[in-house]
């Protein structure tokens, strides 16, 4: 079953587009890739992917347009600005998004697994270090997590609070106490477009707090496309549901 609702938010000035596949089971937010609007996995087939464990209401998707990663791509305005949307966006979903996912489940559910590829898998493991109070999980998929690139590199309190890669290694307190109690599969190929370094990057960054994580190389056959996805997406929500 899919449905979706849509709804304007003065965070990030724009609409925002919820949809969901399924009926019960495990919350799964996924974040498109940079570009990509909230029905992008199902046109590329991941929905579909996953159908069995959908059908058996291990999980239920969800997905929404990737505010930031469209501003990222067109470059609107000055970096800054783009860097500013960002941490909008992650606001965004936690503030916005996710009371939209409890209450569709009637109520506060077991923590949401977040995943997504390539800068959705930055969004979903951003998403689980800067919110670990109601995410439990993040799968990031051909990840890019060193996104200063993407931004002609200025920095700014917004990439310093959005990303990360700046701010682990300063964390400390409650926030670190309930991610150490989370956990992150950071999976890639070597294939065409693949950097399988930037999944170790993370893992590095997470692993010197103490934060559980584990990265996948699934080698050289496997490349920065679909049907990659495709075939680590159920597999890791099989493990974790």
């Amino acid at each position: 079953m899919k449905t979706s609702e849509r709804w304007f938010s003065d965070r990030v000035q724009t609409e925002v587009n919820l949809v969901r596949w399924g009926t019960f089971g495990r919350p799964v937010l996924i974040f498109p890739t940079a570009g990509g609007d909230a029905e992008e996995v199902e046109r590329h087939g991941l929905v579909d992917a996953c159908a069995p464990l959908i059908d058996s209401g291990r999980v239920k998707l969800y997905s929404i347009d990737s505010i930031a990663g469209q501003a990222m791509m067109t470059k609107p305005g000055s970096p800054q600005h783009r860097l500013w949307m960002l941490n909008q966006f992650h606001d965004c979903v936690h503030r916005e998004v996710v009371p939209a996912i409890h209450s569709d489940l009637g109520g506060q559910p077991l923590g949401i697994i977040a995943t997504g590829a390539s800068i959705g898998a930055f969004n979903a493991v951003a998403m689980l270090c800067r919110y670990p109070d109601v995410f439990s999980a993040a799968i990031g998929m051909s990840g890019s997590y060193a996104i200063e690139r993407f931004y002609d590199r200025p920095w700014t309190k917004d990439l310093y609070f959005s990303a990360p890669l700046q701010f682990l290694p300063g964390l400390d307190g409650w926030a670190l106490d309930l991610l150490r109690e989370r956990y992150a599969i950071l999976a890639s190929g070597e294939g065409e477009w693949e950097n399988v370094g930037e999944s170790w990057t993370m893992a590095n960054a997470l692993g010197a707090k103490g934060i559980p994580n584990r990265v996948d190389n699934w080698g050289p056959q496997w490349d920065h496309q679909w049907p990659t996805w495709w075939r680590m997406l159920p597999q890791y929500l099989d493990e974790l549901a």
